[in-house]
Order: structure tokens, then sequence, then C-alpha cells
């Protein structure tokens, strides 16, 4: 469930950053930032749903799905693939996230 939530909030956080970076570098409207901020408020919603006794410990491994799900928005979103360091850096920040997530705790 949490890498489900994770992914759901990659996808609201950068819908709704996107919304700004059309509106303020791409010459949309100024209405393109209203379903930006409904996004936004999504993202941030979601994170709280991850099972974690920190929240900074949920941030932190967020990060790494984040960096994973951006290369996936360049490619099915902006048209541009990734290259062979996109995807070797991804797959280091997604480690890192296993890492914070999943590594054992004492008590």
């Amino acid at each position: 469930m949490t890498a489900i939530v994770y992914v759901a909030a990659a996808l609201a956080e950068i819908a709704g950053c996107f919304s700004f970076w059309m509106w303020l570098r791409q010459d949309k409207p100024v209405w393109w930032i209203a379903p930006g901020i409904a996004s936004l408020c999504l993202f941030a919603w979601l994170l709280t749903l991850v099972d974690s006794d920190a929240a900074g410990r949920a941030y932190a491994a967020y990060g790494g799905v984040y960096v994973a799900a951006s290369l996936a928005w360049l490619w099915a979103v902006e048209g541009a693939r990734p290259d062979r360091w996109d995807l070797i850096g991804a797959g280091v920040c997604l480690a890192g996230a296993a890492i914070v997530l999943l590594g054992p705790r004492s008590a």
C-alpha cells in the first residue's frame, strides 16, 4: 500500500508543479494554476497516509520515488527519453528510499 501511496503522491506533486511551470514558463493562462493547487493539496494529503513512525522518514523515502516518477513524467508527458545516467540516478535514489523506509529500527 505504501508504494501505491508514494506513486500517487508523486504524480499529484509533479502535476501540481507542472501546472505552475506551464503558467510561468510556457505562457499558459493563469487558470492553469487552479488544478495545480488542488493537485498539490492531494499530494500533501496522500503523504499523510504513509505508514511511518515519523513524517521526516516518510518524506525522505518519498524522495526516491519522486525522482523516478519525475523521469517517467519527463518521458510520458514531455516526450524526452531519460538517458542511462537518469536511470542510474533513479535506481540509486530508489535504493536509498528502500533503505530509509525498510531498514531495521532499534527500539
